[in-house]
């Protein structure tokens, strides 16, 4: 095994001349940018809208939680623009694992690809469990109330997360078109949810919360030293809560609030004129994710003193902070009736959005024969129905039969994996697209220092990630690598073209 087999590149013309192998494999284009746009704040916007800016107010950054917000959208922007460079030259199924085998070769697409299976699969399992929770409040909260779990032997299970995943998977068999309408409905009642309660918490904005807007810093107490960040762990020193490094620490944490957008890349296949509908679709999604988050954020800041928050929370243990905390203080109740109906709406598109996103990766790693040809199959609705049934039993059974809920930092680092390969990938692409026409295809500005400067940015917030979940991630990866050097490698597609032009000429 030569260094040059893992590392082959597949040229812009072999991925186009691939996406076109006929109609079983092939998905067809329905959607347009604002479809786009509906996949981003579906993905994006879930119930952790409610929850994090809270969050962050009371452990990291205090009132300066708006910055924090801010810094992380800057961020999470020059990520969106690599990728939307990447979608409109390389419009095809397969997100960051295709860009990957394009820009740096082989084997690094297949240890992108399989760290954002983890990521999608592992978005679709924990945010399945969450939605089984809201679903029943927010029945509770119009005075329906039905049994939560069926005793299976020793375990008691929730039969709600099997009919969800059941719905899920019949929606997205129906048509990538008729999920996205189904996505945008949900995107539009649950963005109305959102502007209710800001509009409603906005009677109770006082500039004196806001004060002292950066609380002076304080060390933090790690709990347990697998809980403790690489970061801290590197420079031998406690984390820091508050202060200008708390703004940053925070920014860190609501980062992944944002996390969503590769989902959206993974559709250019199916998106008509990519070249101009996903940078459209993208850069709206983004504007819009990023405006809802800094709103709830400034209502929550506004509304409740931080002293206050913790006061509640200390009192309350058990209970996540959240902007419904705030207005459950000023005792109105009614609201979080409406939050846990938004709440149920978000995760909905979440789930749906993720197992959309899983079986266009996975259609595409199966094109290239990484993965066994039998999954790239398409039914006559242009759908990868074969990936969609095999994932969604999975995602059930993971979600219902383990505590998959303490595994969602993995969600986090398989996608920060997938935005520093991108980003390092873009100046590489352009060298590699001299014979493309890329007139009117989108450019990420200042290349190749906004890519560089993107993929340094997203490997200091790995440094955030407990040192759990790196020893988690570790085995996470070697265990596709195991998969890639016995399987992968030997079935590549690229491979035996690549044999197959090799005999040519020395024939």
């Amino acid at each position: 095994m030569s260094s040059l087999n893992i590392l082959r590149k597949k040229t812009i013309e072999d991925v186009l001349a691939g996406s076109e192998v006929g109609s079983r494999h092939k998905l067809s284009r329905t959607l347009k940018w604002f479809d786009v746009a509906i996949l981003g704040v579906s993905m994006a916007v879930g119930a952790g809208i409610f929850s994090v800016g809270a969050k962050v107010i009371v452990s990291e950054s205090g009132p300066s939680a708006i910055l924090s917000f801010v810094i992380a959208a800057v961020v999470c922007l020059l990520a969106v623009m690599c990728y939307a460079e990447f979608s409109t030259l390389v419009p095809v199924a397969g997100s960051s694992y295709l860009f990957s085998y394009v820009a740096l070769g082989e084997v690094f697409a297949w240890v992108i690809g399989w760290n954002v299976i983890l990521e999608f699969f592992m978005s679709a399992a924990v945010i399945i469990k969450y939605w089984s929770v809201y679903l029943h409040s927010a029945l509770r909260s119009i005075g329906v109330t039905i049994p939560g779990s069926i005793p299976m032997g020793p375990l008691d299970v929730d039969w709600t997360i099997f009919v969800g995943i059941t719905i899920f998977v019949v929606m997205l068999v129906f048509g990538t078109k008729f999920s996205t309408r189904a996505a945008g409905f949900f995107v539009v009642l649950k963005v109305g949810v959102i502007l209710f309660i800001v509009i409603m918490g906005f009677r109770y904005f006082s500039f004196a919360n806001l004060s002292p807007f950066i609380p002076e810093s304080q060390p933090a107490i790690d709990a347990l030293p697998g809980n403790q960040s690489l970061f801290s762990l590197v420079l031998g020193r406690q984390s820091e809560h508050f202060g200008i490094m708390g703004i940053f620490s925070g920014a860190a944490i609501v980062f992944f609030a944002f996390i969503g957008f590769d989902a959206s890349a993974s559709v250019a296949e199916e998106t008509i004129n990519p070249r101009k509908n996903m940078p459209l679709g993208l850069f709206a999604g983004i504007g819009i994710v990023s405006l809802l988050y800094i709103l709830v954020t400034i209502v929550t800041v506004g509304m409740v003193n931080r002293s206050d928050f913790q006061a509640y929370q200390d009192a309350h243990p058990d209970r996540t902070i959240s902007i419904i905390t705030a207005f459950e203080i000023k005792g109105e109740n009614f609201v979080e009736a409406v939050a846990s109906f938004g709440a149920f709406l978000g995760l909905t598109t979440v789930v749906l959005v993720a197992m959309m996103g899983l079986a266009r990766l996975i259609l595409a790693m199966a094109r290239d024969g990484l993965l066994p040809k039998s999954f790239a199959v398409i039914s006559k609705r242009k759908t990868p129905v074969r990936i969609q049934v095999i994932a969604g039993i999975l995602i059930a059974a993971v979600a219902a039969f383990t505590n998959v809920e303490e595994l969602d930092e993995m969600i986090n680092i398989g996608t920060l994996s997938a935005f520093i390969l991108v980003s390092f990938s873009v100046p590489i692409l352009r060298k590699r697209a001299k014979n493309v026409d890329t007139r009117d295809l989108f450019k990420v500005p200042l290349s190749p220092f906004l890519p560089i400067l993107s993929g340094l940015i997203c490997i200091w917030l790995t440094t955030n990630l407990s040192i759990r979940t790196w020893l988690m991630f570790a085995v996470w990866v070697a265990a596709g690598l195991a998969i890639y050097f016995t399987y992968g490698m030997k079935h590549s597609e690229l491979g035996k073209t690549n044999e197959t032009r090799i005999a040519a000429r020395g024939a």
